[in-house]
C-alpha cells in the first residue's frame, strides 16, 4: 500500500509540474491578470484529468532527484506554452513598429497581461491576436498537445541537448520575421507616404509637410491596418499551427 501511495504521489507530482510549467507562460493564462488562486485551481483540475494518461513512472530518491524531476517536467510545459507565446510577442512587436512609423509611439497604455506601459498599437495587435486565439480554440490545441506529450516524452525523459537549444533559438528568431509580416502592409503604405511627402516638400517648400505628414501617415496606416485585419485569422491560424508543431518538435529532440 505504501508503494502505491508513493507511485500516486510521484505521478501526480510529475503531471502537476508539467501543467504548472505550461500555465506559467501560456498565452492569457500566463499573465498576471489571472489571479494565483485561479491558476492553482486550474492546475489541480488539469492534473486530475491528465493523471490517467501517465503509464510510465520514475522513482526518484532524495530531495535532489525530486527537484531535478520537477524541473524537467516544468521544462516540458514551458516549451509548449513558450512556442505559442512567441506568436503574441510577434504581434506586439508589429504594433510597436507601426506605432513608431504612424506616430503613436508616445501613446502608451497599461498592458493588462503584464502590467507594463506598452504602445497602444502593440496592445491593439496583441488583443486582436488573443481574440483570434480564443475564436480558433487554440487553447484546446494546447491542452491536447499537453496530453499528447506524455506519449512521446515520459516523465523524467526531458534532456536539454544542443539540438533542442538550437531549435528553441530558431523559433525565437521567427518573432522578428512574423512581426514584420504582420506590419508589412501598413508599414509599406506609410513608407510610400513618407516618400510622396518628401517629394512634395521638395517641390513646394512653403507647404507645411511636417505638420500634415504625421496626420496623413496615421490615417493611412490605420486604414490599411483595418483593411488587412480581415486576413489575420487565417494568418494567425497558420502561425499557431506552426507554433504547436515547433513545440512538439523541440520536445521530440529533447527525448
Amino acid at each position: 500500500m505504501e508503494l502505491d501511495l508513493v507511485k500516486m504521489f510521484t505521478v501526480a507530482g510529475t503531471v502537476g509540474a508539467r501543467v504548472t510549467g505550461l500555465l506559467m507562460v501560456a498565452p492569457m493564462l500566463g499573465g498576471i491578470a489571472v489571479i494565483t488562486r485561479v491558476k492553482i485551481a486550474l492546475a489541480l483540475v488539469l492534473t486530475a484529468f491528465l493523471y490517467p494518461l501517465v503509464t510510465q513512472t520514475v522513482s526518484p530518491s532524495g530531495f535532489v532527484s525530486w527537484t531535478e524531476l520537477a524541473l524537467r517536467e516544468m521544462a516540458v510545459g514551458l516549451v509548449l506554452g513558450f512556442a505559442l507565446q512567441l506568436v503574441f510577442e510577434a504581434a506586439q512587436f508589429a504594433g510597436q513598429v507601426l506605432g513608431v512609423q504612424m506616430g503613436f509611439s508616445l501613446v502608451n497604455v497599461l498592458d493588462p497581461q503584464t502590467q507594463v506601459d506598452t504602445p497602444v498599437l502593440g496592445i491593439f495587435c496583441q488583443l486582436v491576436t488573443l481574440l483570434i486565439f480564443l475564436q480558433l480554440n487554440v487553447h484546446h490545441w494546447l491542452l491536447r498537445g499537453l496530453a499528447r506529450s506524455f506519449r512521446y516524452i515520459p516523465p523524467g525523459a526531458f534532456q536539454l541537448s544542443r539540438p533542442t537549444i538550437e531549435e528553441v533559438l530558431r523559433a525565437s528568431g521567427s518573432v522578428l520575421l512574423c512581426g514584420v509580416q504582420i506590419a508589412a502592409p501598413a508599414l509599406a503604405a506609410t513608407l510610400l507616404a513618407d516618400i510622396a511627402l518628401g517629394f512634395l516638400g521638395k517641390a513646394s517648400p512653403q507647404l507645411p509637410v511636417l505638420f500634415v505628414g504625421l496626420s496623413v501617415k496615421s490615417v493611412l496606416g490605420l486604414t490599411v491596418l483595418v483593411l488587412i485585419a480581415g486576413a489575420w485569422p487565417r494568418y494567425f491560424e497558420q502561425q499557431f499551427l506552426v507554433a504547436i508543431e515547433t513545440s512538439e518538435r523541440v520536445l521530440s529532440l529533447a527525448h
